[in-house]
């Protein structure tokens, strides 16, 4: 007897697709590491951006030149700001710091972007949000434990990284209001590709013809595994997938330890667990109060 995709339940769907965008948004992770040994960060980003930009053509053609319309390229210029704040950062950061650590911290961004929401657009922030961002918060204390050898650069720049992703989310939040996915993306990827250009001139360097392979399989990885984390979104509840992304602290360890000799620790588990608790928590509260409000 043979099963369909559709003959799958939506939440077993969006469990699946959760679990497989962890692995390839973790596996462009690891092909960054891998390169960043011989290229700087900034020069990957770079081109991580402009194949990411080239692989959209084929949507533009498809949607029309229409999809380019748009009312706020200020906004997007902003988010883009942001968003390449947040990738140079992240690129940097993890040169610096294991695989595991890094992914753990990085499940603080929807925190932050919690915060950004209630200070910059006065959202209100109530019992329920204080004791998400507290309880999440507290996991990143967990993970670099002060006094702890951990904090170092790498954790600060992967820090800054969140704040700045979540800068980008709370723009693209206030943008989607009037603009279509497909305008935000493509503005999005082309400011990037010219925002990255500058740093990565700065370290130039012609990649190998073995380096572009593995560039253009980083950017694969990279549109695939947002599809897929994006759909899995759209499947199932948000509150019943996102503890899935839980699974990029696993698939970061696994990939860590057969790559790069890395010994994953206790403590990143552990807090990496509050920190997605927290942010699940807030999640699911915005969206009760959403579906309160319909």
């Amino acid at each position: 007897m043979s099963y369909s995709a559709t003959s799958i339940s939506p939440k077993i769907r969006g469990i699946l697709l959760m679990l497989s965008g962890t692995l390839f948004l973790t596996a462009m992770v690891a092909i960054v590491r891998y390169l960043s040994s011989d290229l700087h960060p900034f020069v990957i980003a770079f081109f991580r951006n402009l194949m990411g930009l080239v692989m959209l053509l084929p949507l533009l053609l498809r949607t029309g030149f229409g999809s380019l319309r748009t009312e706020n390229l200020g906004g997007m210029a902003l988010r883009s700001v942001f968003h390449t704040g947040g990738m140079l950062l992240f690129f940097l950061a993890l040169t610096l710091m294991p695989l595991a650590e890094l992914s753990s911290l990085t499940f603080t961004s929807p925190l932050f972007s919690c915060l950004f929401a209630v200070l910059l657009l006065k959202e209100k922030i109530g019992i329920n949000r204080s004791v998400g961002l507290i309880i999440g918060f507290s996991g990143v204390l967990i993970i670099l434990r002060p006094g702890s050898d951990l904090i170092g650069i790498g954790a600060v720049y992967a820090i800054l990284s969140s704040i700045s992703w979540a800068g980008a989310v709370v723009v693209i939040k206030n943008l989607s209001r009037t603009n279509s996915t497909v305008t935000i993306t493509i503005y999005g990827l082309f400011f990037l590709v010219l925002f990255t250009l500058l740093p990565a001139m700065i370290f130039w360097r012609w990649p190998s013809p073995e380096q572009y392979l593995w560039l253009v399989a980083l950017a694969l990885a990279g549109t695939v595994g947002q599809l897929l984390f994006t759909e899995a979104m759209k499947v199932a509840d948000v509150t019943l997938v996102m503890p899935f992304d839980f699974s990029r602290i696993l698939w970061a360890s696994l990939f860590g330890v057969m790559f790069f000799a890395e010994t994953p620790r206790i403590w990143t588990f552990v807090g990496g667990g509050v920190i997605l608790a927290g942010a699940t928590y807030v999640a699911y509260r915005e969206r009760s109060l959403n579906t309160s409000s319909i």
